[in-house]
Order: C-alpha cells, then structure tokens, then sequence
C-alpha cells in the first residue's frame, strides 16, 4: 500500500505508529483533518491480520469520522486509533497507560474514547496518563459508554427512512435484519423490539446471539445467510465493506440502516444501491450519537442535552434524503457535499 499517495489523495495529516515492547502495544493513531476543531475517534482494538489491514482501517475510520462530526454540527474534526491484539486476551493496565502517553504527545489534537474491543474501563486507565480522552465513566463526570446512545441514533435515522419509503415512521411490525449483536446491535435490538418490529440477527458470538434470541425472540440466521433473508431493513451493526459485489444481488431489503462504519465497500456500491432503488441511510450520519454524546462530556456532560442531539439524527437523515432527491444524487453523496460544505464554511486552517 502506498500510504504517503493515499494520505494526499484524501488530504490527510498525520498517521502515527506506537511500539512499546515491554507491554506488547503496537498502535496506529491517524488524525484525517482538524478544520473544525480536534480530531475525536475511538480507539479500537481488533486483532487485524496485517499491520496494512490495521493501517487500511485507521485510515477509513478516521476519514469518516470527520465527516460525522461535520454532518453532526460538532466543532469537532476526525480521527481514529486501533490497537492490534486480541481483546479478550491481550488487555492490560499497562498497555492502555503506554498508549495513553502516545495520546498525551499530540498535545490535543487527537481526543480518543471507546470504540470496538475497548471498554469504559480501558479509558480510565488511559486517562491516568492524559486528559485527552472522553467517554469515561460517569463518576468522572464524564459521558461514560456511548453504545446506547450510538443505538438510539441509529433508531432515530431508521424511522426518518422508513417514513421516507413507507409513509410512516412507525417499525411496529417491520423485520429487521440485524448484523453483529454487540453493545450497540444489542441495545439497538432492544429499542427495535420495545416498538414491535421482528427481528432476525446474526453474529460471530455465539453468546451474542443466544442472548438476542432470548430476549426479543430474534430469528438466528448463519452469518453468511443474513444478506439473504427476506426483511424491510438492513442494519449492519459489525464491520464495514458489507455492502459489495458479492451481497449487493441478495438484497432483497427496501432500507439500510445500522451502525457500522464504512459499509460501502466502494462509493460505486452508494450508485448500485440507488440504482436498485434501496434507499441507504449514510452510515456516518446515523451512527453519529456516540460522538454526540462524547462531544457533549467535552462542554461538562447533561444526559438531556446530549440525547436531544442524538435524536436530531432523525432530521439530518431526513434533509439529506430531501437533498438526495431534489439533486437526483445517491444518498451517500448527498451527505458528503453536506459535510464538504460545512468544512469549507465554517472551518479553520489546519494546525499542523
């Protein structure tokens, strides 16, 4: 991969590897563009096959998480980390405090929290070593986890599509096709089910599932076979790149809708999908409440507050499926001239 040429292709900053041998961390800190303000993104920790998948992803997400803030009306701009190493095995108190000196030596530009494969817990350790890091526990006062919130705006943006294709913005009695059940698939699942939809899921966890199953009397379906089944919506709650050449012909869903980051694996996927006329929710508007309410513990942290701003979500998936049309563009483009816009207005030069 040619890093340096794909940097300046998408005007990147900075991309920063963190070795410590000691502890084991080997990390990579992107910061895409701090236009707006400083770049704020998780940090997620995947065992990655290869350091050039790990870097692949650093890139995408922090690129994205720009254009979430922008779209979001937050002064803030995107960045994003990913720790390489197992989370279930491979944590410790030490590796978090390394990495957070890492985060300490940007001196601010770069605002991590919670992301995959890394908890509340891992961001008060980071914290003992920086006060660059939000979504710590509520005892700190702080906006502590923000997966309920991230699902409760992917809700709030599910309704706006279905009011757009269906007439109203009721899910009583619409399926939904749920992908990957971790924090924020299984609260979303929970809100879904609080309003009566059907639901059928899929994950890698086997616990994950059976929970699911238990508590909303979820359909279960094979990982590979959830691109297949007959619902009204799609909602990718797992890894990106799921939309693509190979599950793009099973669609047989009027709406996509979830939390996961990147699902288009190509922009030429957002064209195939408003050619079939499947009408595509942009995954970084929806999925924007956990940075809402991350950004909201930056200005001294009020539940209220914060969940007003995440429902929000429902009129910006509105406006762009209203920009969408009236430009005859996919939806995908039309938030991207939303976020484009909004850097080029209201941000400032970068600080390099």
């Amino acid at each position: 991969m040619r890093i340096l040429e794909y940097m300046e292709k998408y005007d990147y900053e900075k991309l920063v590897y963190c070795q410590d041998k000691k502890s084991g961390l080997k990390a990579v800190i992107c910061i895409h563009d701090t236009s707006l303000g400083p770049a704020l993104g998780g940090t997620r920790m995947w065992n990655y096959s290869s350091e050039d998948e790990a870097v692949i992803d650093v890139l995408r997400l922090a690129r994205g998480m720009t254009y979430k803030a922008a779209v979001a009306g937050l002064n803030l701009g995107g960045g994003k980390a990913v720790i390489i190493g197992d989370p279930k095995t491979d944590k410790s108190e030490e590796l978090f405090r390394v990495f957070g000196r890492f985060v300490k030596s940007l001196n601010g530009r770069y605002i991590t929290a919670e992301d995959v494969g890394t908890t509340v817990r891992d961001m008060e350790w980071i914290h003992m070593e920086t006060d660059y890091v939000a979504g710590i526990s509520r005892s700190h006062g702080s906006s502590g986890d923000p997966s309920p919130f991230t699902a409760r705006g992917v809700w709030s943006g599910m309704k706006a599509a279905v009011k757009e294709v269906f007439g109203s913005d009721s899910l009583e009695g619409k399926t939904i096709a749920v992908q990957g059940l971790g924090n924020v698939g299984y609260n979303l699942c929970r809100l879904l089910f609080e309003e009566g939809a059907h639901l059928i899921v899929t994950d890698i966890d086997v616990q994950n599932v059976n929970r699911a199953r238990d508590d909303f009397g979820a359909i279960v379906v094979q990982p590979q076979d959830i691109y297949g089944v007959k619902a009204e919506i799609f909602a990718p709650c797992a890894f990106g790149g799921v939309i693509n050449d190979e599950t793009i012909p099973l669609f047989k869903f009027y709406i996509i809708a979830g939390a996961a980051n990147n699902v288009l694996k190509e922009d030429r996927h957002g064209e195939e999908l408003h050619a079939r006329d499947i009408l595509y929710a942009p995954d970084y508007v929806i999925n924007a409440g956990g940075l809402i309410n991350i950004a909201d513990g930056l200005e001294g942290y009020n539940y209220e507050r914060a969940m007003k701003r995440v429902e929000s979500i429902y009129e910006n998936i509105a406006n762009i499926i209203e920009i969408a049309k009236r430009e005859k563009m996919p939806t995908y483009k039309a938030a991207n001239h939303m976020a484009e816009e909004r850097i080029r207005k209201v941000g400032h030069s970068k600080h390099m």
